[in-house]
């Protein structure tokens, strides 16, 4: 997530406004210094620097409007030439406040080291004496051509020859090789009416809530439309069937079996185990867990205990839900077994080991490939190796134990008894008109249709380095999303038994978790339209592994609520069947 720190050498003094300050000259450009330099502007990096923990941000006007960015580009590219922003124009706001305890008790450490005091006495720490607060932290990058003779007797921080006048429209500072860059910067002090509490309003303020709110009403169609289609089969189809059937004697009946079609000829073949059971437990199992994490994570952020202003909360909230939740993931692999099994439970510790070791394990190759290509090319985004260990452990001792304790009550709890009894020999499926992979991945596209727009946000606020802080709007989509997700299932559930095809176990998981399969073509869409400043193979690879990673476990949970959903509702419909 780029959170790690370290210190920079710009100097600030409490409440003292600096200008035209001296900071350092660089060695004569080599040619590969330079060369580097030129491809870092090139793939426009970014510089992020914090100020008592507030990102710096910068305006750029369009039109008529003023865009917030966090952050400064290393430099910019004008036809052939190569310019640097070489002068920073710093403006830090400040509250101030009457008790100098209380600023100094809601100072955070990182500006402790930050500001010396201007007190005579030189304490006073993050407040200073007269208790003033950093409530606004704004930087203007500058093009400006220096002499670096100038420089060559002045020490840092000292006071530069010349007035520096800072003019972001103009770039002058180009890059030649075998020349030194003089960098510069000034600081000035703003007070503000902005108080603690709110200093973090400026960078969580989401243009755009009309875009959110159409999504969600685009959703709502959607539900509605598939809500209504729910509906007319089990008030229409599923009740006249059954009325007509009950009201009949037994001879009637038998003589109705015969005529009969669609669901009711496969009562005999619907709850017959489907192929891999083992494979199926595990991936409902882990979709439990997933589908767990996501709602209590973003219900806590939204809620406001997840805020952008404590660095890594949110990785360090999903990862912690993630191992608790791990004793819901092995009960419902379990369960499942269980009841495919038809009350049998030998065999859960196999079942309960595969659910915490498949979507870890996965995981765990993904990244640990794309830290190998971080390692190689030398990249500080690469994940420690202590680090590693530690996950590898908390997966080993907090996860795995977990599970296998869900797993031994999902032992223990009764299975789900099926309300008809299975034929020993399955009824042969009669030829269909249409391939049923077809339909089962057509309809991915109803979930992907509730997701796609709050799913640009999301991938720009990943990719971008964007705050992305509407969890609200967030979890109104998820919870949306699971409404189609099993409605989409069980709809195509309903039309699979219809042509008397009883192999309803995996495409119910199939037939929502295809969504993955579309987020998956949007993350390279997203890639090759929006991304177009990523540069180079590894970037790409680094891109499509995180985005395999994540349509992974979206997949894992989407088809875990459509196959508990179609469980639910073909269990529904044939325990109000009467069956000889």
């Amino acid at each position: 997530m780029g959170d790690r720190i370290e210190n920079s050498p710009y100097r600030f003094r409490m409440h003292a406004n600096d200008s035209d300050l001296f900071l350092c000259r660089s060695p004569p450009l080599a040619a590969d210094a330079f060369n580097l330099l030129k491809k870092r502007i090139d793939e426009m990096y970014q510089v992020n620097l914090i100020l008592d923990n507030l990102p710096a941000i910068r305006y750029t006007k369009k039109d008529d409007y003023f865009l917030r960015w966090t952050g400064y580009p290393v430099g910019i590219r004008v036809g052939v030439d190569y310019y640097v922003f070489n002068h920073l124009q710093f403006t830090v706001l400040v509250h101030k406040y009457e008790e100098a305890n209380v600023a100094r008790v809601m100072g955070t450490g990182d500006a402790t080291d930050g500001f010396p005091s201007t007190g005579k006495d030189g304490s006073g720490g993050a407040a200073g004496s007269s208790g003033w607060m950093v409530v606004g932290f704004e930087v203007v990058p500058c093009s400006i051509k220096h002499n670096p003779d100038d420089v060559k007797s002045l020490k840092m921080y000292g006071k530069y020859p010349r007035s520096i006048k800072c003019d972001p429209t103009t770039v002058s500072m180009s890059i030649k090789e075998n020349e030194p860059i003089v960098y510069t910067y000034e600081v000035s002090f703003v007070e503000s009416d902005i108080k603690w509490p709110s200093r973090w309003d400026a960078y969580l303020k989401m243009e755009g809530a009309k875009v959110h709110w159409f999504s969600i009403l685009n959703s709502l169609m959607v539900i509605a439309f598939l809500a209504g289609i729910v509906f007319v089969i089990l008030l229409r189809t599923v009740r006249r069937d059954l009325t007509r059937y009950e009201e009949l004697d037994s001879e009637a009946q038998a003589q109705m079996n015969e005529e009969l079609s669609g669901w009711k000829l496969v009562v005999s073949d619907v709850f017959r185990a489907p192929s891999n059971p083992m494979l199926l437990c595990v991936m409902v199992g882990d979709g439990v867990q997933i589908l767990g994490m996501a709602v209590v994570t973003i219900l806590f952020a939204a809620l406001g205990f997840m805020s952008p202003a404590s660095r890594g909360t949110l990785i360090t909230g999903m990862l912690f839900f993630y191992l608790v939740l791990g004793i819901l993931a092995g009960y419902a692999g379990v369960r499942v077994w269980k009841t495919i099994k038809c009350g049998d439970h030998t065999g859960w510790m196999a079942v309960s080991w595969r659910v915490a070791c498949f979507f870890p394990g996965i995981a765990f190759l993904i990244l640990t490939t794309l830290n190998f290509l971080l390692w190689g090319s030398q990249s500080t985004g690469a994940i420690p190796f202590s680090l590693f260990v530690i996950l590898i452990l908390l997966w080993f001792c907090i996860s795995v134990p977990l599970t296998l304790v869900g797993g031994l009550l999902g032992a223990k709890a009764p299975h789900i008894e099926y309300p008809v009894r299975t034929n020993q020999i399955p009824r042969e499926i009669p030829p269909q008109k249409y391939p049923s992979w077809l339909l089962v991945l057509g309809a991915g596209t109803l979930p992907f249709g509730t997701l796609f727009i709050e799913l640009f946000f999301i991938m720009s606020s990943i990719w971008m380095g964007r705050v992305y802080y509407v969890f609200g709007f967030l979890f109104i989509v998820l919870l949306l999303l699971v409404i189609v997700c099993a409605e989409v299932s069980l709809v195509l559930t309903y039309m699979h038994l219809c042509v008397e095809d009883w192999k309803w176990w995996w495409k119910s998981f199939f037939s929502s978790g295809s969504v993955a399969i579309y987020i998956f073509l949007y993350s390279i869409n997203y890639l090759v339209f929006d991304l177009k400043s990523l540069s180079g193979p590894v970037s790409a690879t680094l891109y499509l592994g995180y985005s395999l990673f994540m349509v992974i476990a979206i997949m894992l949970a989407t088809g875990t609520v459509g196959f508990i959903s179609s469980f639910c509702f073909v269990h529904y419909l044939f325990s109000s069947v009467k069956a000889d």
